[in-house]
């Protein structure tokens, strides 16, 4: 079990926590009016031969069940991001360190969506900077990874504005939009774990 779940990141008007069952109406709703913004760039489940069902998506409330089982074991941390201010609290957006591993490598990944509405508004990069400080703060995380199809000019945007060096190409990195995509590496080190 990980002492660091749940988790609640603030810095100003944005807070990161786990997204909530209550949180269904809200989460489908800007999913549903960023459809088409996000298709490109979303993640896919390839077919798998012999497995049923291998491509179907889990429901919300499976999403975040599983959310947060992979949180409380340390493995993910998937947290909504909010705006909040005086006109009230926002849904804008989602983003998830996973694949965190301890040990020699001390490493995971950041991916991330944000409303087209709130978009180049300084929000994504300012949830990948929070996101990255508990890796490497609260995890000692020695390297974070964001992997970025070449042609999502607005998400290396985020990468580079982080502090997130190009490594690479990584050729069918990822499932994506329904075919296996090349992807750029973007990497993060923190040089205090040694």
């Amino acid at each position: 079990m990980s002492e660091h779940w749940p988790i609640f990141l603030t810095d100003g008007e944005l807070q990161l926590r786990p997204l909530r069952i209550r949180d269904r109406r809200r989460w489908l709703h800007v999913r549903s009016e960023n459809k088409d913004w996000l298709s490109d760039w979303e993640a896919t489940l390839p077919k798998v031969p012999g497995e049923k069902n291998s491509s179907q998506l889990p429901s919300f409330s499976e999403m975040v069940r599983w959310h947060r089982r992979e949180g409380r074991n340390g493995r993910s941390y998937s947290l909504a991001i909010w705006q909040i201010n005086e006109q009230g609290r926002n849904l804008i957006g989602q983003i998830t360190m996973g694949g965190v591993s301890y040990g020699a490598m001390r490493g995971a990944h950041i991916g991330y969506w944000i409303d087209r509405a709130y978009a180049n508004r300084g929000f994504t990069t300012q949830a990948v900077n929070m996101l990255t400080r508990f890796g490497f703060e609260e995890l000692a995380l020695h390297r974070i990874e964001i992997n970025i199809r070449p042609e999502n000019a607005p998400s290396i945007k985020v990468a580079e504005k982080a502090g997130y060096i190009f490594e690479g190409l990584r050729p069918r990195y990822l499932h994506i939009d329904g075919k296996w995509r090349d992807h750029h590496c973007y990497v993060k080190e923190n040089f205090q774990v040694i």
